[in-house]
């Protein structure tokens, strides 16, 4: 009865949590909405009937339907690799599950939870989920945080600016680190193993957790981080052709990502360069992997506009920042928030 009653208490404060991110996120999109109307489109703007048309509605469909297959294709080549085969229709769950989870939780921190979560319910071992959700986050970081530097010298749309001002140097410095914690985490593993247990022996000192949980938790982790290194080596190890679509997909995923606003300031009329419009998606993207708010929420559309206003006219740039957002993310976020849902009602119904 106890362990019935701790568990209902927990899920209802979860679902406490969660909806308060969830306001979070709403609050800082909308600050966020209002810090371009203001600062960076002069309190202008007014709805376009081009971004309606059948010839901007097509392609825009078509990008939409690349981008949540490339999605969904990399986790399942990455699996692949890993000698683990889920139902795409599984998959593709996941990739909607993950968009709802990463955005309404700081620094996308519950994306990864829940695609594990997801994944050990279908028969992955923890260690493997661990694994193959981590590698696919890796891929795209590494496309995105090589390139960045590339577009940061390169664009005249940002003048160099960064790179004068001292933020350049942040950055790099943001890069290294960056990648430095994800080459640990995958080939050096065991590195980790002593500092993570220092943390758990420091909580349970401050009566943070207590003595059986600590011994646990202890042992799961090394057990987990152990599984998780020998789990990488085996990605590496596995066949080829799924390493090689696992890197393809994610590409193909990131490239079409970076799209939308070209897609959509064609559709208005404008002519603009599409190297020039995927650099500054690529480095709002590098951004927003830094910011502490529920899916960069505020600080994403704030970052677009001001790269943008030059290239957009101000009653359109308000606009395109919230159809951009709307398609790569609140989009799939809704989707997501309803398969969760249908998705703890099957656990709610098989576990009475």
């Amino acid at each position: 009865m106890t362990n019935s009653t701790d568990s209902d208490y927990q899920k209802r404060t979860s679902w406490r949590r969660l909806a308060a991110f969830a306001l979070l996120f709403l609050a800082m999109t909308g600050a966020g909405l209002y810090a371009v109307y203001d600062r960076f489109a002069g309190r202008s703007f007014q709805f376009d009937d081009r971004l309606l048309s059948p010839t901007l509605l097509i392609p825009v469909a078509g990008l939409l339907l690349v981008y949540f297959l490339a999605d969904g294709l990399r986790l399942h080549y990455t699996l692949r690799a890993l000698g683990h085969r889920l139902p795409l229709n599984k998959i593709f769950r996941l990739v909607f599950i993950n968009l709802f989870f990463s955005n309404v939780t700081p620094m996308a921190t519950g994306g990864g939870f829940a695609q594990i979560w997801y994944l050990t319910r279908h028969g992955v071992p923890v260690a493997r989920a661990t694994a193959a959700t981590t590698i696919r986050t890796v891929l795209a970081v590494v496309f995105i945080f090589t390139l960045t530097p590339v577009f940061l010298l390169t664009l005249k749309a940002l003048d160099g600016g960064l790179w004068s001002s001292g933020i350049g140097t942040a950055l790099a410095v943001f890069v290294s680190l960056y990648l430095g914690f994800f080459a640990v985490l995958l080939f050096r593993t065991r590195w980790l193993i002593m500092p993570l247990g220092g943390l758990l022996g420091t909580l349970h000192r401050f009566h943070l957790i207590n003595a059986s949980r600590h011994a646990r938790w202890q042992f799961r982790l090394r057990r987990e981080m152990l599984r998780f290194a020998r789990c990488f080596s085996e990605y590496l190890r596995g066949r080829p052709k799924y390493v090689l679509l696992s890197v393809l997909f994610t590409a193909v995923f990131l490239l079409s990502l970076f799209s939308f606003p070209a897609l959509l300031i064609r559709g208005l009329g404008y002519d603009v360069d599409y190297l020039t419009t995927l650099g500054l998606l690529v480095v709002t993207t590098f951004i927003m992997y830094f910011s502490p708010t529920p899916g960069a929420s505020g600080i994403s559309e704030g970052v677009f506009g001001s790269f943008f206003r030059d290239i957009l006219s101000g009653n359109h740039l308000v606009l395109v920042t919230i159809a951009w957002r709307f398609l790569t993310i609140y989009l799939g976020m809704i989707i997501g928030l309803l398969v969760m849902q249908r998705e703890l009602i099957k656990s709610h119904r098989s576990s009475e």
